[in-house]
């Protein structure tokens, strides 16, 4: 009995995503409609491929066969697509979708891709690493990117950046006259705080854990324009990534010595593992590759998927 290829690719993205909500919106159909396929596939075979239908969804020993012959069918289904479309090209009206918590590198993306695909619509939606990784799981962003994200099979990771924390001063500090600080001046100065969820006070508080430097004392401010305000006003002094200082006469930012690897800090653009050929990721990477000599910092290695 030939096998409903609808109905098998319906199986092949519950079981990627372990979730029918989460497939359904992964293929862009109404959740009914998707459990309706799933069942016709099981009656019609008189099998069953999951061990009940609470998420997460665990195949059953016959699903997990299934499964490794529909990753092999559609990976191949893939390559045939890429192959076709490589010859043809994007299309001028290509849309792009991009989820970054980082702003300044999403900008550069953007512009790359831009100059490349004139015509092409962009959008791009901010947050912090888990909502950009969660957004491109559901299918609503075609690309993320994201600092040090979680290892998952599901996606497919190319480097983009490396970044380390600095120190910033007000301009008429005496300490701008180094060309570095060690760690230790921190002791002697009020340090203006990032939010707990913050990556920035995560790191400069990792740094001076491992200095065992404590400072003078803390002012939580929050969001990281309150922080460079408080700083210009010689309030005290901050952490930030070297990506995320913009020109401003009334601050200095200096590299702090002997600091890597404790306040580092990877990016990655990441996509969907069985979209890594598709001609608009392709497009993207390239756009990526253009853009990591412009890394403040060597990147680290990491494999293409996790």
């Amino acid at each position: 009995m030939a096998v409903n290829l609808q109905h098998l690719r319906t199986f092949h993205a519950v079981a990627i995503e372990g979730s029918i909500s989460r497939a359904a919106r992964r293929l862009n159909v109404s959740q009914p409609t998707l459990s309706q396929q799933l069942k016709a596939l099981e009656e019609r075979h008189g099998v069953i491929l999951f061990d009940g239908r609470k998420p997460p969804l665990r195949l059953s020993t016959l699903g997990r066969d299934l499964f490794a012959i529909s990753q092999r069918l559609f990976a191949a289904s893939t390559d045939v697509d890429e192959l076709l479309g490589e010859a043809r090209g994007l299309d001028a009206s290509v849309t792009l979708r991009i989820a970054s918590d980082s702003p300044p590198y999403a900008a550069r993306l953007i512009a790359g891709f831009h100059r490349r695909h004139v015509d092409a619509s962009i959008s791009l939606r901010v947050g912090n690493a888990r909502e950009v990784i969660a957004a491109l799981r559901e299918g609503q962003v075609d690309v993320a990117i994201a600092s040090d994200p979680p290892g998952d099979p599901l996606f497919a990771y190319e480097p983009l950046f490396a970044d380390n924390v600095v120190l910033a001063l007000q301009a008429e500090h005496p300490l701008t006259a180094e060309a570095s600080l060690p760690i230790d001046i921190v002791r002697d100065e009020i340090l203006l705080r990032r939010e707990a969820s913050s990556r920035t006070r995560a790191a400069s508080e990792r740094v001076m854990s491992v200095a065992g430097v404590e400072p003078r004392g803390v002012i939580d401010m929050h969001t990281r324009e309150a922080v460079r305000e408080g700083i210009a006003l010689g309030l005290g002094v901050g952490f930030f990534y070297s990506s995320e200082c913009p020109p401003d006469q009334r601050i200095a930012y200096r590299p702090i010595e002997g600091l890597r690897p404790n306040g580092e800090l990877n990016g990655y653009v990441v996509c969907l593992a069985d979209r890594r050929r598709s001609a608009l990721i392709r497009e993207v990477m390239v756009v990526a590759e253009a853009l990591r000599p412009l890394s403040p910092c060597p990147l680290a290695p990491r494999g293409a998927a996790a």
